[in-house]
């Protein structure tokens, strides 16, 4: 998913992860590729929103970037260097993260000083008394009382220890925040309060996201940019609101009608996927959404089944899908 013309300030190329899978003592080891081939940019004040379902290897991708995990094969650069085990300590003062569920994210036995300083000490900045000055202007900048600062997260509400791990996350004035799941478990009530904060904070200092969720409503709330990953794979790419307006993927226009409404008699929305998820272990030949692909089944294109899709770049997006290719249309819905 690259742009033309665009100065990226995180680059993957060609991205893969693989993991060795033991089903038990003379079984035969298995492997299993949880990214498969990703290339995306991130360009600086970007936010690209990364969806698809559970298991389809999105938070393993943001592994791969917070230097946590490293690819199987594959390059990643940070304005246009490298990235390497060399400098990965200095990268992690640029690209920081916020995880999911605030209460293990954060440790109960210290204070939120403690907590948002923790980085500062880590990598060594400033004196005890300047750290604690930089964590009450964080404080104050992340919608944090002042009488926080001795408090510690059991003392907090939910959304408070999620100010804190944003709070923490910036105190090193990072370029680049991965947000995996920032809201989802929150009360509804203030997950809209944490979104907002988190586009004010970008506008304020400059930030890059890259925003990780399954939760389409989060997604078109922040995203300028979205990715939609299924079985390790990028399977388009577009500007928001073009991919939300006329997505062109069939699993993501499956994932659009997948989306409850409040309307009073619908019920519950049927995506045509069916039940079952493809084994990861054991993956389809040719396009791995074939076996749940409705149009493929309908066009009768056996090329699906036989010969993974070409990457398809043009005006109105990126899509990876014979349906694209010119083999065929895209029957309408």
């Amino acid at each position: 998913m690259k742009r033309n013309g665009s100065a990226a300030i995180l680059e993957l190329h060609d991205i893969s992860r693989q993991f060795v899978v033991r089903r038990g003592l003379f079984k035969k080891r298995q492997f299993l590729k949880a990214v498969d081939g990703v290339s995306l940019e991130l360009n600086k004040g970007d936010v690209l929103g990364l969806v698809g379902e559970s298991g389809c290897g999105k938070s393993t991708l943001a592994r791969i970037l917070l230097g946590l995990l490293p690819p199987t094969s594959g390059t990643v650069l940070f304005n246009g260097a490298h990235v390497s085990d060399a400098n990965k300590r200095m990268m992690k003062r640029h690209i920081q993260p916020i995880f999911q569920d605030p209460y293990s994210s954060l440790n109960p036995r210290k204070t939120v000083n403690e907590i948002i300083a923790a980085p500062l000490g880590v990598h060594g900045i400033g004196t005890v008394r300047e750290r604690e000055q930089d964590v009450r202007r964080m404080m104050e900048l992340v919608g944090l009382p002042a009488r926080a600062f001795y408090s510690y997260p059991g003392q907090l509400s939910g959304g408070q220890c999620q100010r804190v791990a944003i709070a923490r996350a910036l105190i090193m004035k990072p370029e680049v925040v991965i947000c995996d799941e920032p809201t989802s478990a929150l009360d509804v009530s203030v997950q809209s309060q944490i979104l907002n904060l988190l586009l004010d904070l970008r506008d304020e200092l400059g930030l890059t996201y890259l925003i990780i969720s399954h939760n389409l409503a989060v997604v078109e709330h922040m995203a300028t940019r979205v990715a939609v990953m299924y079985l390790g794979r990028i399977v388009e790419a577009n500007d928001a609101r073009a991919l939300f307006g006329a997505p062109r993927h069939p699993y993501t226009r499956a994932l659009m009608q997948s989306v409850l409404t409040p309307e009073p008699g619908l019920g519950v929305p049927d995506n045509h996927l069916g039940l079952a998820y493809p084994d990861p272990l054991d993956p389809p030949e040719g396009c791995g959404f074939h076996p749940r692909c409705a149009p493929c089944r309908d066009a009768g294109l056996a090329i699906c089944r036989a010969e993974r899709p070409p990457a398809v770049r043009d005006r109105e997006g990126w899509v990876e899908c014979f349906l694209h290719s010119g083999s065929a249309e895209l029957p309408s819905q």
